[in-house]
């Protein structure tokens, strides 16, 4: 276990207004006057205003921390309200980053919050994490995950990990070189290589139960309490694995990789592509490669009259709420697995030659499937955004 110096120097005296709003906190061993002053010193980034950055964002908020910075770049939607309570029915639509600022400004109006309303990548990364004390990363993309943990390492700042599946979650503190001779570990210690691509299902493929979220992320902002006053122990060589249904925690022991290299730079690209994506082993989002099209190109297709072959790869009840006309409609999870070739041999079959263009809810299934058809000889697009974008930039046009 690790007890670490207070990350964060106190800043300013309370004034009576915050004195008896962090009244339980003043008298808490390990916090108290001086603590608090630490947490309105903090800046902490939360990298994902979704299930796990939720929970924490309004904890994080309610324990008084000084700066709020939120990074996310999608837009509230119905199925986020399961477990994103940061959120609510009258915020549908909007993007997330303004909804969760509206939401920790009712619970602590002493919060400043900065919004970054965009995807994390290589191009922004440093910018965007420089400047905070500590991040927290929710996020439910590997290549995200090594991207936040590098440039966490590069920057020199630690980083909260959480992640969930199902019933199940695990949250871990990394950083890569912590102070007081505490052992470094980061994420890539912990998992050096990712899943292979498809291993690892989404929350829209295999589900996720709400409340868990709200375990997990106090747990996130829980950690980062303690590394900014210095209270108690944190989770710096651990890691914590929790199983909701048999209401458990496990821990293991985790160790720097002594043949690994300290990252000191980010991934680099070539040809447009995002290196951390391809270091996932996922296909290039943006089409440069022509292994994606746009919701309007296949628009315009379908309109030409040449029935281009539409392949609906989200689950059945996803399909029930918004389906799209003549597509053929096989989940994702058909394509991994033992019975994988057998459902690429039957989608070969139905389209007889012609060009399959696959599609999901926001492009990362229809990705993942279309590089499974194109492994086998079959002509296969993605089609960029999925059914979001079909709405926002076809049905709504016309």
């Amino acid at each position: 276990m690790t007890v670490l110096p207070p990350l964060v120097e106190p800043g300013r005296e309370l004034g009576r207004d915050e004195l008896a709003r962090y009244a339980r906190h003043l008298v808490l061993p390990g916090i108290g006057p001086k603590g608090q002053r630490r947490l309105a010193s903090a800046r902490v980034l939360v990298v994902g205003a979704g299930g796990l950055g939720s929970p924490a964002l309004l904890y994080l908020a309610a324990a008084g921390v000084g700066v709020l910075g939120i990074v996310d770049d999608d837009l509230v939607e119905v199925s986020n309200l399961q477990r994103q309570v940061v959120h609510g029915v009258s915020d549908l639509g909007l993007p997330k980053t303004a909804s969760a600022r509206a939401a920790v400004a009712e619970v602590n109006p002493h919060v400043q919050v900065v919004e970054h309303r965009e995807r994390l990548t290589t191009a922004n990364a440093h910018d965007v994490l420089s400047g905070y004390d500590l991040v927290l990363d929710g996020t439910d993309a590997f290549a995200t995950r090594y991207l936040v943990s590098d440039a966490a390492e590069v920057l020199g700042i630690p980083c909260v990990w959480g992640a969930i599946y199902r019933s199940t979650g695990q949250v871990a503190t990394f950083w890569g070189a912590p102070p007081a001779g505490a052992e470094g570990v980061t994420y890539r210690d912990v998992f050096p290589d990712p899943p292979p691509p498809g291993a690892s299902p989404d929350c829209a493929e295999g589900g996720v139960l709400g409340a868990m979220c709200g375990t997990l992320g106090s747990v996130m902002a829980t950690e980062a309490i303690k590394l900014v006053t210095g209270a108690g122990e944190t989770l710096l060589g651990r890691l914590a694995m929790y199983d909701a249904l048999a209401l458990t925690w496990r821990h293991l022991t985790v160790r720097r990789d002594p043949a690994r290299e300290p990252v000191t730079a980010l991934l680099a690209g070539t040809g447009g592509v995002d290196p951390y994506a391809a270091f996932c082993g996922l296909p290039p989002s943006d089409g440069a490669d022509g292994a994606a099209v746009s919701v309007r190109e296949l628009a315009a297709l379908r309109a030409d009259g040449s029935e281009p072959a539409v392949l609906d790869v989200r689950e059945p009840w996803e399909v029930e709420l918004t389906a799209l006309p003549g597509a053929r409609v096989v989940p994702s999870g058909a394509f991994a697995g033992d019975g994988a070739a057998a459902a690429v041999d039957d989608v070969a079959a139905w389209a007889a030659g012609r060009p399959v263009y696959v599609l999901c809810k926001s492009g990362a299934r229809s990705a993942r499937v279309a590089l499974r058809l194109r492994d086998a000889g079959l002509y296969a697009r993605s089609v960029e955004g999925g059914m979001l974008a079909w709405a926002r930039e076809v049905e709504r046009a016309t």
